[in-house]
């Protein structure tokens, strides 16, 4: 009887073993080892040898929308350079509505896809579904903007978000000594939109920038308007930052001559413009991003004072190969800079944002013929 409880022993011992040793899902080096002496840091997994996955795999690519120039190269480039690399792209866009964008990846799951990136409506508003693509041994790679509260994201893809504000404000002070002379300026202020993770960091970057000058009276926030909330732009419209600035001018400009704006990208730099020349003043000193076409010939007219360049087809090339490497079992690429997204470290593949004006346009576009043509 010893002998045959000892056995039992052991099975039930080994029962429980393998039952633990399955509930990592299928992704394998997901699961966390607490170091020792402490806790879990919920990291992501950076590095190390994972389980792989055929080739011709399904790839699922969710995009936010179409509506801006960026957007859309990004589903183009996203369809064909992962068609060249021998994958099977899914590629959505979600019309700007969160729900719609959840089923989308809702399906994409279904559909068998091996990895998911998504560049979020909302970065906060996709934590169940990305757990549903954790669970399901799905990988997710947040494309230019952090995937917020959850910890269904193995890294995110994407320009360094505050250094881009920053190099918008240092253009706008570089243009304003330039073009205006002399200061103090009278100056306005724009951010992007709200549920976008990054404009808050775009504005954070740039008013590390400005805050001091206005601090010491060599910039004039004529409006008083300086905190995020007030010079947000609802879902990046441009209609409504041309609305805001039509009543920025109309309640606080009707004397005064406005010399700058901090614009966060280039469809809200040109509605300012717009309103600006509608309002009979003379064009002030404009920042933007996005490199849009429309905008890069703007630069190069001396309308829009800079844009800041995150090439698309860069941004999507490093994607692919953080895809290539989890086909070959290599797992996440070691990168140094993690963000908190509230549940996990995440780790951030960042790539360098350039600014362009006139002096330089030539030069940052020497390798893109189509925006090269635009320079004439």
């Amino acid at each position: 009887m010893r002998k045959r409880a000892l056995m039992s022993m052991v099975m039930v011992a080994s029962l429980m073993i393998a039952s633990l040793t399955g509930c990592g899902g299928s992704r394998g080096g997901d699961v966390e080892t607490p170091a020792s002496g402490g806790a879990s840091d919920n990291s992501a997994v950076t590095s190390g040898e994972m389980p792989g996955f055929e080739e011709g795999a399904t790839i699922g690519v969710s995009l936010p929308w179409l509506g801006t120039q960026n957007w859309k190269e990004a589903e183009e480039m996203f369809t064909q350079q992962l068609t060249d690399a021998g994958y099977n792209p899914i590629v959505q866009a979600a019309d700007q509505k969160v729900t719609q964008q959840q089923q989308q990846i809702e399906s994409m799951i279904e559909n068998g896809a091996k990895v998911i990136v998504v560049g979020p409506v909302d970065g906060s508003q996709l934590g169940s579904v990305l757990e549903q693509a954790k669970e399901a041994g799905v990988y997710v790679i947040g494309y230019d903007r952090l995937l917020e509260n959850t910890s269904g994201v193995d890294g995110v893809v994407q320009f360094g978000s505050v250094k881009t504000g920053e190099l918008q404000a240092q253009a706008l002070l570089d243009g304003l000594a330039k073009e205006k002379g002399e200061g103090p300026y009278n100056i306005e202020l724009f951010g992007g939109g709200p549920a976008d993770p990054n404009a808050p960091n775009f504005f954070t970057g740039a008013m590390s920038v400005l805050q001091p000058k206005i601090d010491d009276g060599t910039l004039v926030v004529v409006s008083g308007q300086t905190d995020f909330t007030q010079c947000a732009t609802v879902d990046w419209d441009n209609a409504k930052a041309q609305s805001r600035m039509d009543s920025l001018l109309s309640g606080f400009y009707s004397d005064k001559n406005i010399d700058g704006v901090l614009c966060p990208n280039d469809g809200i730099a040109r509605a300012c413009i717009t309103a600006c020349e509608n309002a009979g003043q003379d064009i002030p000193v404009v920042s933007g991003l996005d490199a849009e076409n429309e905008s890069v010939e703007w630069v190069w007219q001396g309308r829009q004072y800079s844009t800041v360049a995150k090439p698309t087809e860069d941004l999507v090339a490093k994607t692919i190969e953080i895809i290539d490497s989890l086909q070959a079992g290599k797992g996440m690429p070691s990168t140094d800079v993690k963000v908190d997204n509230g549940v996990i470290e995440v780790p951030i593949y960042e790539l360098p944002p350039v600014v362009v004006t006139k002096d330089n346009a030539k030069e940052v576009f020497a390798n893109d013929p189509s925006r090269l043509e635009l320079l004439k």
